[in-house]
């Protein structure tokens, strides 16, 4: 804060909460105006209760959901942060933001008395190594368990009689689920080394071993379960190589202190039958894959997914009560089995490590509070019903919701303080703060009725807060019956009127993180609170942003504030730059060497469009008339329809790309084009009408800088509508590109052949001038002839235009070899020849359809060639330059003694042949 030139005085003043609320949001909003950001501000309003109209809103949101039983008070496991003491929802995380609880099964592994010395305090205690699973139904197969050697653990008090050993962190969380002496305060009796626990004798539930010993192992992680690892080297590829690590290797028992009778005796247990690895599938793995020891990570990575989830859904239990039952009905058998006999307890843990805004690592915590049902099957359905019917304008974000609607369930709608509304019927509780703005849009509505544009709620309006009732509430958003009410008759229509105008909305934009929690949010709640013909009807997500392809972070200074990156580069480069910077669910790279660039290229049309107005009397008269005129009329038609499809999708690059880069390219190319005829000033002036109006959107500020100053418009350029054009001519623009290319290909050629082969010596004299090549014969042949009209036909006819897909190549391959029999002798040497163009052929035709498979293009090439020739004149500094068909004789012969290059190189569709000749 004091970055940004606050004193110590005033950041004190932050220790009240709602100073936050009275003093960044009118900042914020300075900033967005500065922006340029188009906003209907009376709709702004603040979303806790210092906002009575919004706090109304939320509370009859919440008491309609209790009422229709999607409120519910439970005892369930929560992301929870000691030090806020409430539960730590998605947005009051630091890090780990959609992290949810991991469910355990607790082992309890008793400890035989008597107890070595380091553990003489626990005397008269029930002591348990607590190792946690995720796979109950496998511990029949028990022959030790694992311990890290160089380990911190303890021995925690979970009751008057019991005692875990575990690390600290997770019991922690055990204090936070009813599992310690002293509620949310671990009790340590005392500190353990993995060393120390080396060689307990150990009874563990379920074990064919009566008594299985604690072993170490080298892998183990502290941050994850707790540190106590139950061995089943049957189906563990990590318990298998272990366990032979110290059979295989005395030096590893002598270092460790293990004794050979705590190893040796006990021998693989099978308990499970898995389809291709058998009844012993963590030892067929590792031999398959020739695992070495239980370092080899990536290799033991493998080998558990090989096993794992085949385990599940195929394997068959084959001990136990559960003999001959598939292992997916087992499990949970096996696992009430267990917690029913005081064997095992339940045990939850994040499932990666989340940090509070406050700066604590959240727990799993047993809470009792409320819940709001998402995952609920009726409910889920509605979702379903409402996502499949909404544009996500990407298959990303659509999986991103299918996967969400997938898994979420049950979501604590309350925490203790904070800012928000109170829960209505147990004030003790506030709204979380996802919880409180899933319905929001539907606010926007009406906020400035009810608001008189103050965005606190606190101005004297027609309507008074307390007038705002449920009854209220149904009538505007759910088509409820008229209400008594004080309010007026005919602003209570008004509103309900506007409401349904706005509703349902087409689209809301919001980031990729969101999807997870707020957006699905959104979803569900309009599906439970408003009828169905006002559920959403579009989310479009984006990314977050990057600076110069980095992470944004204040503490390497590749940070900027909005107000930054308008004070350096002006808010319209700003702008150009978020265009610019990418769209999608990937993350956006805000560049700033395209701000500064755009900074140039906006300033530099500004100086040309000065320049053309002032010389207009020198452009030239008249309709636009020439080939140059209406390719480029063509390119700014096809611009218009091109930026309003990329605008209407969000894709604020393509639009950048289609109304701003690619028609400065085709007035440059026009520019060029003109020659001594000049540019027509009819057509400029249409040109810089359009592209002001195209760049409107992402450069307001510019806009309308020319709109007014420059082209002396009336009104705004905001408002001036969009462009109004004829339809685009794609031929038209492919003989526009095949000119070009064709100008490109015979100025290499051109300059290949003047240079020569070899470079000219140094101090060489420069060839003589009558030997310069200034007269060109562009030959041209519009008709595929001989063996590639046979291929192109054979394609035609085996070539499916719908799916855009050709038959088997096998199929293709006879027809081509029936085309050419009788005609060539040598049909391989054809088929060489046939192969490179029939691949070109085919891929041409997959991306542009049928047509890339006619015998002539689209346009006639000797006619553009010959109406253009003056610019390829200019082009390649030609005196004289013809068109010529390389069918007819009389042009043929015009080549003489280049003629054969005709022959070795013969012109094809698409592919005219120059000769370049001395002037004789």
């Amino acid at each position: 804060m004091r970055g940004f030139g606050l004193s110590d005085k005033e950041i004190a003043e932050f220790q009240d909460p709602s100073h936050w609320l009275t003093y960044f949001p009118p900042l914020a909003k300075e900033d967005l105006k500065a922006f340029g950001l188009g906003c209907d501000w009376r709709r702004s309003f603040i979303t806790t209760d210092m906002n009575p109209f919004y706090d109304a809103f939320v509370r009859w949101q919440m008491r309609k959901l209790k009422k229709m039983g999607k409120i519910v008070k439970d005892m369930r496991y929560a992301i929870y942060s000691p030090l806020d003491g409430q539960p730590c929802a998605d947005h009051d995380r630091a890090t780990g933001e959609g992290v949810q609880p991991q469910e355990y099964v607790l082992i309890k592994m008793e400890v035989i008395p008597p107890f070595p010395p380091r553990m003489k305090a626990l005397e008269g205690k029930k002591v348990y190594l607590a190792a946690a699973t995720l796979r109950p139904e496998t511990m029949y197969g028990q022959t030790n368990c694992w311990v890290l050697p160089d380990g911190k653990y303890g021995a925690f008090e979970i009751n008057e009689t019991d005692v875990f050993i575990v690390t600290a962190r997770s019991a922690l969380n055990l204090a936070y689920q009813h599992l310690s002496r002293v509620p949310e305060k671990p009790t340590c009796l005392a500190e353990l080394a993995g060393s120390d626990l080396i060689g307990l004798p150990l009874r563990s539930p379920l074990s064919f071993n009566d008594i299985i010993y604690a072993l170490p192992m080298l892998t183990i992680l502290t941050d994850k379960g707790t540190g106590i690892v139950t061995s089943v080297p049957s189906d563990s590829p990590d318990d298998y190589m272990a366990l032979q690590d110290l059979i295989t290797k005395p030096a590893l028992r002598t270092k460790f202190g293990v004794k050979d009778e705590w190893v040796l005796p006990f021998n693989i247990i099978p308990i499970i039958n898995i389809p291709e690895f058998g009844d012993k599938s963590a030892e067929k793995v590792c031999l398959d894959l020739k695992i070495k020891s239980q370092n080899d990570k990536e290799k033991l990575a493998e080998a558990k997914r090989m096993t794992y989830l085949k385990g599940f859904t195929d394997g068959v239990m084959i001990v136990g009560e559960y003999d001959g039952i598939k292992v997916q009905e087992a499990k949970p058998l096996i696992k009430n089995k267990l917690l029913g006999e005081g064997s095992a307890v339940l045990y939850s843990e994040p499932e990666k490590k989340v940090m509070s805004r406050s700066g604590d690592e959240c727990v799993v915590a047993l809470t009792d509070q409320w819940y709001i049902t998402y995952g609920e099957t009726e409910w889920k359905q509605k979702a379903v019903k409402c996502l499949e019917n909404m544009n996500t304008f990407s298959a990303e974000t659509r999986n991103g919701f299918e996967h969400t609607l997938g898994w979420l369930n049950q979501w604590a709608c309350s925490r203790s303080f904070g800012l928000g509304t109170r829960i209505p019927w147990d004030e003790q509780f506030l709204v979380e703060s996802l919880s409180d703005s899933t319905l929001y849009m539907a606010y926007y509505t009406i906020a400035h009725h009810l608001q008189n544009g103050n965005m606190y709620g606190q101005e004297i309006s027609s309507i008074k807060p307390e007038e705002m009732t449920d009854e209220v509430w149904e009538y505007v958003f759910c088509d409820g019956p008229v209400p008594k009410s004080d309010i007026s008759p005919a602003l209570l229509s008004r509103m309900k009127q506007e409401f349904e105008y706005w509703y349902p909305f087409d689209i809301r934009v919001s980031g990729k993180d969101l999807i997870q929690n707020h957006l699905t949010f959104s979803i569900y709640n309009h599906t439970a609170l408003v009828p169905e013909h006002h559920w959403p009807r579009g989310f479009r997500c984006n990314g977050h942003l990057m600076l110069n392809s980095e992470k944004m972070s204040k503490s390497t200074g590749n940070f900027r504030t909005l107000k930054q990156a308008i004070e350096e580069f002006s808010s319209d480069a700003t702008r150009f730059a978020l265009a610019d910077a990418g769209d999608g669910m990937d993350d956006a790279n805000f560049v700033f060497e395209t701000a500064n660039a755009a900074i140039l290229r906006l300033t530099k049309e500004i100086a040309w469009m000065e320049e053309v107005i002032a010389a207009e009397s020198s452009l030239r008269g008249g309709p636009p008339s020439t080939y140059a005129d209406n390719v480029f009329a063509n390119e700014i038609n096809i611009a218009v329809k091109e930026t309003e499809k990329s605008y209407n999708a969000f894709m604020f690059r393509d639009a950048l790309k289609s109304g701003f880069y690619d028609l400065q390219l085709a007035r440059d190319e026009y520019r060029l084009s003109c020659g001594s005829a000049g540019m027509n000033r009819e057509l400029l002036g249409r040109f810089m009408d359009v592209q002001t109006r195209l760049i409107t959107p992402i450069c307001p500020h510019y806009a309308e800088h020319v709109w007014q100053k420059i082209l002396k418009k009336e009104g705004f350029a905001i408002k001036a509508g969009w462009p109004v054009v004829g339809t685009p001519d794609p031929t038209l623009r492919s003989a526009n590109k095949y000119l070009q290319d064709s100008i490109v290909l015979m100025r290499k050629l051109l300059q290949k052949q003047e240079s020569g082969s070899k470079k000219p010596k140094k101090g060489a004299a420069a060839p003589p001038a009558e030997n310069k090549l200034t007269v060109g014969l562009i030959y041209v042949n519009e008709h595929y002839d001989g063996w590639k009209e046979q291929c192109l036909r054979v394609l035609q006819s085996n070539f499916d235009s719908q799916a855009r897909s050709f038959a088997p190549d096998e199929e293709i391959n006879e027809a081509l070899k029936n085309c050419f029999i009788d005609r060539e002798t040598n049909f391989k040497q054809v088929q060489k020849l046939c192969m490179p163009f029939i691949r070109f052929k085919k891929d041409e035709a997959r991306n542009v359809g049928p047509q890339a498979l006619n015998l002539k293009l689209p346009f006639g090439e000797i006619d553009v060639l010959k109406e253009n020739l003056e610019l390829i004149r200019r082009q390649l500094g030609l005196e004289h330059a013809e068109v010529l068909s390389a069918f007819d004789g009389a042009a043929r012969a015009k080549a003489g003694r280049h003629g054969p290059v005709l022959d070795k190189n013969p012109p094809s569709p698409g592919e005219p042949v120059a000769i370049f000749m001395s002037k004789e």
